[in-house]
């Protein structure tokens, strides 16, 4: 018998807006939606008995998303991913253990990578194993990069490039699917073309936009998208 669908909330007051998540979930083999709610007090009625997962605007009138997450009781609440225009509900966000916090317009990729959240928190983790070393080919020659050397990893075209001990290498393969093969308690993605690793930021120095600067510890300096400003906080603090 297969595994059962995971079943997902859209809960937004507005109608577009929820279509557009409505469209983004159609293409995810194992999600079904169950429920589409138009405020927090309908949001509110919501159990992890029937939903796994609600996918909620936090800015509606009436009763907000926080405050409709907030009357479910904790061993009852789904899990959720919120959806905001702005960030200054970060905090609360996370006090409410939300597997994602995502700001619009939203990213495809970026609600990709939350909806892999909630796969893993779920035990549905479709990634393959965590790689361990990588194969660097050139020309007829092979090498093998540990994951331990690698500090950070930018795209290059429709391949990836590792920064390991000083150096750049070529792997044949893309950003994305290479993101899937790596331990998400250490690599981050922090823009849409880069991917760090958490305990080589030795500084970061945020910007108006909400964009960052990060200084990792070998001295490379990266912009860090507003699109994952969230994930790589809550990710700085685990490691520090």
């Amino acid at each position: 018998m297969g595994r059962r669908m995971i079943r997902v909330a859209v809960v937004d007051d507005e109608p577009l807006a929820r279509s557009g998540v409505l469209a983004r979930l159609r293409g995810e083999a194992d999600i079904t939606v169950v429920e589409e709610c138009r405020n927090g007090l309908e949001l509110a009625s919501l159990r992890r008995d029937r939903v796994d997962l609600a996918i909620v605007d936090v800015e509606m009138p009436g009763m907000s998303g926080l405050d409709g997450l907030a009357v479910i009781p904790r061993a009852e609440r789904p899990l959720a991913v919120l959806l905001t225009a702005h960030d200054s509900f970060a905090v609360r966000a996370f006090e409410l253990e939300a597997v994602d916090y995502l700001l619009k317009p939203l990213d495809d990729e970026r609600f990709g990578e939350a909806l892999e959240r909630v796969r893993r928190k779920l035990g549905r983790d479709l990634r393959p194993p965590v790689a361990e070393r990588f194969t660097i080919r050139v020309g007829s020659r092979l090498s093998f990069i540990e994951v331990d050397a690698v500090t950070w990893i930018e795209a290059d075209g429709d391949y990836a490039a590792l920064h390991a001990n000083g150096q750049r290498h070529l792997l044949r393969e893309s950003l994305h699917d290479l993101s899937r093969k790596l331990d998400p308690a250490r690599f981050l993605r922090v823009h849409r073309s880069a991917i760090v690793r958490v305990d080589q930021v030795a500084e970061m120095l945020p910007r108006p936009n909400r964009d960052a600067v990060l200084r990792l510890r070998d001295g490379t300096t990266l912009r860090a998208s507003r699109t994952y400003m969230d994930a790589l906080m809550a990710a700085l603090h685990r490691v520090a």
